[in-house]
């Protein structure tokens, strides 16, 4: 990955875990600066990862190459009319915040600027996170290449071709994360209703998730159906099981969660 002086306007979890990714593969820590207006929080930055930090928004954005826009989206507004004066022609703006569209975010900015919308999710604080990317037309295909190794530093990446379609990724994989929660924890609490501690019915679960997910990524050649359909004996538990799952709908429970996860990325692109 070629170096680039980065500017992350922002030090919270999401940035936090980029700046861990970068520095764990070999980027410059000197190139990377980070602000936040809490000294003690810069100071933590130094220490863990031996990047610059400071408490000026402007001045790490003007001697940037890249900025990450890493605040959230109710500061958004305040925080790049603290960027206007700041010639952003030459820079690549990369945005983590949702609701938030490309015009918007140029209006905020009083200027058109090469952006690029990106769209994680929390397991990049694992190193093992899910990102959706849009680029703006005036954004290089090297700049494109730029974000992607950057995202790639927590996870994976894929790319859409229309801004709308971030919504969608919010629905896919920005918002997953809890489904999965959700789920694994109902399987929890029965587990522990059948008589299992609390701690071994977690075992039982997570490790069978993780198992399941590392089952799926080994085997990219076999459709998701057909993993299941090898674990599913005829007339047997998991059949059953399943048999209840479909019963309820479960099929069209997912399709209208992810339905409504679209439809509130949209309201609140309004909100913005």
């Amino acid at each position: 990955m070629k170096n680039r002086k980065i500017a992350f306007i922002g030090a919270g979890n999401m940035a936090r875990s980029i700046i861990a990714g970068l520095t764990s593969s070999g980027f410059d820590s000197s190139d990377i600066t980070a602000t936040d207006p809490n000294k003690e929080q810069r100071d933590l930055l130094t220490n863990l990862y031996d990047i610059n930090t400071t408490g000026d928004n402007a001045e790490a954005a003007d001697n940037a190459n890249v900025i990450v826009l890493a605040v959230k989206p109710q500061i958004m507004e305040l925080v790049c009319g603290g960027l206007t004066n700041i010639d952003l022609s030459n820079k690549l703006v990369i945005s983590i915040a949702a609701g938030i569209s490309a015009s918007r975010l140029n209006e905020y900015l009083e200027t058109e600027v090469n952006l690029v919308r990106v769209m994680p999710n929390t397991p990049a604080l694992v190193s093992k996170g899910m990102s959706g990317l849009y680029a703006t037309p005036s954004v290089s295909s090297d700049d494109k290449t730029f974000a992607s190794q950057l995202m790639q530093a927590v996870g994976e990446v894929c790319w859409v071709e229309e801004e709308s379609a971030i919504n969608n990724v919010i629905a896919a994989a920005g918002s997953a994360p809890a489904y999965f929660f959700l789920f694994m924890e109902a399987m929890q609490n029965e587990a522990m209703a059948q008589g299992f501690d609390k701690d071994t019915a977690r075992l039982l679960v997570q490790q069978s998730a993780l198992g399941a997910a590392e089952m799926v990524i080994a085997n990219a050649d076999i459709d998701i159906s057909t993993l299941r359909e090898q674990v599913t004996s005829k007339g047997g538990t998991t059949a059953e099981a399943l048999r209840t799952f479909n019963e309820h709908q479960l099929t069209e429970i997912v399709a209208k969660a992810m339905q409504a996860a679209v439809s509130r990325a949209e309201e609140m692109e309004k909100l913005f």
